[in-house]
């Protein structure tokens, strides 16, 4: 049987070497935040350097030969947050611009929350379709369910949603304590 040497883990010949701040020269140290690990300055709150542990690019899988951003001019880019994939601007932090790679199916259906915008067919970070006001953040109205433009036989909600239960397509109200049905066949 084999002993451990010791000496592999001693502190002082595997330590790590500390970097200054730049901004303060203090100590920095590794923090974690919501997006994952990062460097931050040891004097915070006096000093609010951070600097990421990422490599640069990382997000970026696929810069767009022929593209150019309507904002700054530079190349755009397929990069991956943390909604899925997106259009955004290869000079990111200097520029801002973003874009989906899905286009919103606007329903001709109006919002039956606040009367003034239309349903968007929208995806989810999980990849689920749902539909809601295209005022959003002014009216935040979202069912899951794909809309119907008629009005609820029984408490008058503007819309209905189309639902299959058991291999039966039924347009169903969406609004709590109605939950009236309207059976429109096997499909």
């Amino acid at each position: 049987m084999s002993k451990i040497d010791p000496s592999l883990f001693s502190a002082h010949e595997h330590a790590l070497e500390r970097e200054a701040c730049p901004q303060c020269g203090a100590e920095l140290v590794i923090r974690q935040g919501k997006h994952g690990p990062f460097l931050g300055c040891s004097a915070y709150p006096g000093c609010d350097f951070i600097r990421s542990l990422a490599p640069n690019g990382r997000d970026i899988e696929k810069v767009l030969e022929g593209s150019s951003c309507p904002e700054c001019g530079q190349p755009l880019a397929i990069k991956k947050g943390r909604y899925g994939l997106f259009v955004g601007c290869t000079q990111f932090p200097l520029c801002h611009h973003i874009a989906s790679l899905q286009e919103s199916d606007e329903t001709q259906i109006a919002c039956p929350a606040c009367d003034e915008g239309h349903l968007l067919s929208r995806t989810s970070r999980y990849g689920k379709q749902f539909y809601s006001c295209s005022r959003y953040p002014h009216c935040k109205y979202v069912v899951n369910d794909k809309p119907i433009a008629m009005a609820c036989p029984d408490c008058g909600w503007k819309i209905m949603v189309e639902k299959r239960v058991r291999g039966t397509l039924r347009w169903v109200c969406p609004q709590k304590g109605c939950g009236k049905q309207v059976d429109q066949g096997t499909k």
